[in-house]
């Protein structure tokens, strides 16, 4: 299993940024897909997670309305756009699978929210 994550960048309060996961080495359109963040002297924490069809996806309340995750099974990509970012937002995010019991992570994109 390898998960890639790309489209971290720094960005000002209130840009959007979209963030990409490249997949393989497992079925992809068969599992759910979840995006991840982890900030300085901080947790990781969920921040998305989309169904294996990209029927249903669900967010905490830190980013509903804000963040949107997605999927292309035929690339086997997921993606995370985010928008209205703010200062807080930033953090290093990961794309995750939970593939046969067990997580898999990429090495993550950095996301700087700064003015």
């Amino acid at each position: 299993v390898q998960l890639v994550e790309s489209g971290g960048g720094l960005v000002q309060p209130g840009s959007s940024l979209r963030l990409y996961c490249a997949a393989s080495g497992f079925s992809f359109s068969v599992y759910a897909m979840s995006w991840y963040r982890q900030a300085p002297g901080k947790e990781r924490e969920l921040v998305a997670t989309i169904s294996s069809d990209g029927g249903s996806t669900n967010y905490p309340d830190s980013v509903k309305g804000r963040f949107t995750i997605s999927r292309d099974n035929a690339r086997r990509r997921a993606y995370l756009q985010m928008s209205s970012l703010k200062t807080e937002d930033t953090a290093v995010y990961y794309c995750n699978v939970r593939f046969r019991s067990q997580d898999y992570w990429g090495q993550g994109t950095q996301v700087t929210v700064s003015s």
